[in-house]
């Protein structure tokens, strides 16, 4: 798979005054769009957009890189803060002498580097970071079996790092500065007439829709029958003044298939509906092209079913879809948003009454062995575990427990508190009021930047057609950020304003409706279908030999725990199916044999190395 944007430099050169003037007219990056001067080479990816009148000067090359480039001479590394639109971007400043790299608010757009010292090399995707060494981090792997994707700034090559989401890095003479700058500051005061920022919802979902379409003939969305998608496609509609191509996936398997309440929406809106039906089939043909797609592991089963609309949609003649996503993370649309402020109210009690009652809840505790007062002293346990860490109570491997999985070998090499040191660090960056605004600010990172996103950018780059995402404008993020946080999660009210603010717009079914997303049947389908069977049974039996997962784990995950609870247990199924086709991606590609460059065999045990020393600098 080829990299979007990249390059590698000698930073010794872009140091000497003297060599720096070869330096800059020699190198060469490669991106959507690049601008040079006498000085300065910045390379840009995405839309990155600079407000009118903002940069000076005037460019014969007109283009994003041009822009950014102008106002980069104005500003420097305070750039970020004058751009919007999604974007990667770099800029080698001889003049300056530093190298700056930044993505957007949401990493919609990636970027990954590695530097030690002498040398820079950076790329969108981890995996052609130019001499980014062999090793994997066993660090990473753990992440990747904790969240099922490996969040931001780790990638799974231990000597590259990936930009997390609004932030940006400045490589200069004195080292490496990594910085967020984008602040997560939610305004909790402010009141607005509800009718008057409906309509301003209504408008900036509107003017995002038509930025989006403007410049292309056909342009589909996805649509899933939820509120997000549903709310796309119908703007969609609106705008172009005809019925839009709409791409749905079903699922023939009892409570997996939403189909139905895409076709209402489709049937309201008057969309152009295309619907397919993923198959066990579809699933053995495509697992392995999905997982090795993607630059480093990836376990979003969702990217399956998302590759197919994309897949149907450019083989349609659609040159751009529109994706829902955002609308759940900006205003309050997930069911666990419901569910902490529940465990929150126990918070409220007084403390001598918490005091009281927490002696009862504990293991030994006879009401444990009653089974009503077994939930209410369930319920006590779980709300005495602190926020994040409890949005995890339930964490597959932990729940599995890590000594169970992971052989003794590889688990030496790991530290299994660090999911929980990272998603604190990411708690703390964000310091609202709020419950509400912090659960969002938390899944900006983890379910949007690091999974959701990732996810549909995959699987649309896989099918060749690109993607936009109308609600994640920053104008909206800053409209969502300005509302009350009672108009996010109103009691247990999930998105209150959004469902409110287009009623009469949206069909009442898809209101009313209970979030399922686009959830893959793999469990059930891999204990019915043996050539589904098949191909997990070769996958797991070949991770079995690399010393990360415990041979005796897979036997029993395969022939007890799958059979038994195959809903449950299918996520873990997946998670290592997909890594192990990856690892056997990163083998096709040439690359040294990872069975002998297994974590399991690294030379020194516990060692992270520099990523470690960035992570606990965040």
């Amino acid at each position: 798979m080829t990299d979007r944007l990249s390059g590698q430099l000698d930073l010794t050169s872009l140091f000497d005054p003297h060599t720096a003037p070869v330096l800059i007219r020699s190198l060469a990056l490669r991106a959507d769009d690049v601008a040079r001067d006498n000085d300065t080479i910045c390379a840009v990816i995405g839309s990155p957009r600079v407000p009118a009148g903002y940069a000076a000067g005037t460019s014969p090359t007109p283009g994003h890189a041009s822009e950014v480039l102008r106002a980069w001479h104005t500003s420097g590394p305070d750039i970020p803060s004058r751009i919007c639109g999604a974007y990667a971007l770099a800029i080698v400043d001889t003049r300056r002498q530093c190298v700056f790299l930044a993505v957007d608010r949401f990493a919609i757009e990636t970027l990954c580097y590695r530097s030690d010292g002498k040398t820079l090399a950076f790329s969108d995707r981890a995996d052609r970071v130019q001499a980014r060494g062999d090793e994997l981090d066993p660090q990473a792997i753990f992440d990747y079996l904790y969240f099922h994707m490996i969040p931001a700034p780790r990638t799974i090559f231990r000597q590259v790092r990936r930009l997390p989401a609004a932030h940006s890095v400045l490589l200069d003479r004195n080292g490496v500065h990594e910085t967020r700058h984008w602040p997560l500051l939610f305004d909790e005061q402010q009141r607005q007439p509800f009718a008057a920022a409906r309509d301003t919802f209504r408008n900036l979902i509107r003017d995002s829709v038509t930025e989006e379409v403007a410049g292309h003939e056909r342009v589909g969305a996805f649509l899933s029958g939820g509120t997000d998608s549903s709310t796309v496609a119908g703007m969609l509609c609106q705008i172009t003044g005809k019925p839009a191509p709409a791409y749905s996936i079903g699922f023939d398997a009892e409570g997996y298939d939403e189909m139905e309440y895409a076709r209402l929406a489709a049937r309201h809106f008057g969309c152009e509906h295309h619907e397919y039906y993923v198959t066990p089939a579809d699933l053995v043909t495509s697992i392995p092209a999905v997982a090795q797609h993607f630059d480093q592991p990836f376990g979003n089963s969702s990217a399956l079913p998302a590759y197919y609309c994309a897949r149907n949609a450019q083989a349609d003649g659609c040159t751009k879809i529109l994706a829902g996503d955002g609308g759940d993370e900006l205003f309050g649309g997930n069911t666990r948003y419901a569910a902490q402020r529940v465990f929150e109210y126990y918070h409220s009690l007084p403390q001598s009454v918490r005091r009281l009652i927490e002696p009862m809840c504990t293991d030994g505790s006879p009401l444990r062995k009653i089974p009503g007062l077994r939930q209410a002293t369930g319920y006590v346990r779980h709300s005495r575990v602190p926020m994040p860490d409890r949005l995890q109570s339930f964490n597959l491997i932990m729940q599995l427990d890590p000594a169970n999985v992971l052989t003794a070998d590889f688990l030496a090499q790991i530290d299994s508190s660090e999911p929980s040191s990272h998603m604190q660090a990411t708690w703390n960056e964000c310091q609202a009021p709020s419950l509400i605004n912090r659960m969002l600010a938390y899944d900006w990172r983890y379910t949007l930047a690091d999974s959701d996103l990732p996810k549909v950018r995959g699987a649309t780059r896989m099918a060749g057609i690109p993607v936009a995402y109308p609600l994640l404008t920053d104008r909206l993020t800053d409209f969502s950020m300005a509302l009350p946080p009672d108009w996010k999660l109103r009691r247990f009210k999930l998105r209150w304003f959004f469902k409110e603010a287009l009623r009469g717009f949206l069909p009442d079914e898809i209101l009313t409706k209970k979030k399922k997303g686009f959830g893959l049947p793999f469990g059930v389908w891999t204990t019915r279908t043996p050539a589904l069977k098949q191909l997990v049974a070769d996958s797991l039996d070949t991770l079995a030999k690399r010393g990360i997962i415990r041979p005796d784990f897979i036997q029993r995950l395969m022939n007890d725990h799958l059979p038994e609870h195959p809903g449950y247990y299918g996520e873990m199924v997946w998670i290592l199916t997909m890594f192990e086709q990856w690892l056997r991606g990163l083998e096709a590609q040439g690359k040294p044999d990872t069975e002998r460059q297994s974590p399991a065999s690294a030379s020194s045990p516990g060692a992270v190395g520099d990523e470690g020393k960035h992570r606990q600098a965040d």
